[in-house]
């Protein structure tokens, strides 16, 4: 695992996510909580940045990690440092293996994978890519259901589609488009499109297209806020309305995604995750 561990490409990134402020929401949880999380969030932004960043071979190391999980799973300590305290979120929050494992493949179908003719297509990379994240969490909390679980997908999805977004000319740069071919064809907008310096008309209403696709994901399932009580219910309120406030930059910036990325405001995340918290579900 030496040429894993010492890729400063995957070590850096990791180091970055340990330093890196919780949002308000999390801030207000346990300290017990935080760590499992964490634990969790270092396992993905790893698997991410192997897939995205590293040198050398990326399948190769994606497959080195999920050995790490066999060891994990066999009760044996892995062998990457990095990946100790996830063996022990997996343990105490008795997580499967499944959404890890999941996340893994995500990353190795990007090497293979850099188009989606479909939206079905992209939604079901979003079943490895995201939506597991959002099982980990619920088994975290000790909430995970299967109606949260169909709840919790419907976010997870509308989240990665708003950072497809937003990563609209980095996803491109690695050669990678996440936006459906027969949306892009719909709306008139070729591949050379996503490369100028800012979006053109017919690149603009595919990102409201996109946008709005994730705004109705979010409310299917923001249900689930309402059925969580405390610290479960602050946190996924706080995702619902990141991925709100996410929406709205976007459409604050006219949809244009190419001459700059928008950033969410504190304060519309704050706004909308109060209003969450106070209302639930309704609107």
């Amino acid at each position: 695992m030496s040429e894993l561990s010492d890729d400063p490409q995957v070590s850096q990134p990791i180091a970055r996510v340990r330093g890196e402020n919780f949002t308000v929401a999390a801030l207000l949880l346990p300290k017990r909580v935080r760590r499992h999380l964490l634990a969790i969030y270092v396992f993905a932004r790893m698997v991410d940045d192997i897939g995205d960043e590293a040198s050398g071979n990326r399948l190769a190391l994606l497959d080195r990690v999920s050995v790490d999980l066999d060891h994990i799973y066999a009760g044996r300590p892995p062998r990457l440092e990095m990946l100790r305290d996830l063996a022990a979120t997996v343990t105490a929050c008795g997580i499967p293996r499944e959404p890890l494992q999941n996340l893994i493949k995500a990353n190795q179908r990007d090497q293979v994978v850099h188009r989606y003719e479909t939206y079905s297509q992209l939604v079901d990379y979003c079943r490895l890519s995201a939506n597991p994240v959002g099982h980990l969490v619920l088994y975290v909390f000790g909430a995970m259901t299967e109606q949260r679980r169909v709840l919790s997908d419907r976010i997870c999805t509308a989240l990665q589609i708003l950072e497809h977004c937003q990563d609209v000319a980095e996803d491109n740069e690695r050669g990678r488009i996440y936006l459906p071919a027969e949306d892009l064809e719909r709306f008139g907008v070729e591949e050379g499109d996503l490369k100028a310096p800012s979006s053109g008309r017919a690149m603009c209403a595919l990102m409201a297209f996109q946008t709005q696709r994730a705004l109705r994901l979010l409310d299917e399932g923001t249900p689930l806020v309402r059925s969580l009580h405390g610290y479960p219910r602050l946190a996924i309120a706080g995702y619902v309305a990141g991925g709100r406030a996410t929406a709205r930059a976007i459409a604050d910036a006219g949809f244009d995604v190419l001459e700059d990325v928008p950033r969410p405001a504190r304060t519309r995340m704050l706004t909308e995750w109060t209003s969450l918290m106070i209302t639930g579900a309704r609107r």
